[in-house]
């Protein structure tokens, strides 16, 4: 099984992550973070991409079976581990629009989450209630620059979805 940790990071990556918390990801237009996530991801040969250099957290390649076509499709997705399972937030950037992505996931649960060079088969199941506030107040204290996608995704209610592993 895979663990979802955060790994220490060394003196170069920790300067990244201080002038990244002065200068806020939100403010990075959200159709380029994706395309440089997925490049990166593609040159480190599956093993991080920019967000998660610069974040320290977790960013999965998360692959869904298109809700309309059946074709796989994959999404560079912030996760937050909670042991073996992640839980992944659909805040997408703070628009007004749910992420393809849960769309994908609603219709087929079933996903392969990519991390480090390793994959995993997990199901989907999307958090109600206070199991979701509770993933949501963790998120705001793990990612901070989550808070401003929220304010500008109101009214919206931002999906919160369970990955655990599928065996």
């Amino acid at each position: 099984m895979i663990a979802f940790e955060r790994r220490r990071p060394g003196p170069l990556r920790r300067i990244v992550q201080k002038a990244a918390a002065i200068i806020p990801m939100s403010f990075v237009p959200p159709r380029a973070l994706p395309r440089l996530d997925r490049e990166i991801f593609r040159l480190s040969q599956g093993r991080t991409t920019f967000s998660a250099w610069v974040s320290g957290l977790p960013i999965v390649m998360l692959t869904t079976t298109g809700a309309r076509t059946g074709q796989p499709r994959t999404h560079p997705v912030l996760a937050l581990p909670d042991g073996n399972c992640l839980v992944v937030i659909g805040s997408n950037f703070g628009r007004p629009q749910h992420p393809g992505w849960y769309y994908n996931l609603r219709a087929h649960p079933l996903a392969v989450v990519n991390w480090e060079g390793t994959a995993v088969e997990m199901k989907a199941r999307e958090l109600k209630g206070d199991e979701r506030e509770r993933y949501l107040a963790r998120s705001h204290q793990s990612y901070p620059w989550w808070e401003p996608y929220h304010r500008r995704a109101a009214p919206r209610q931002i999906p919160v979805i369970m990955l655990e592993p599928s065996t």
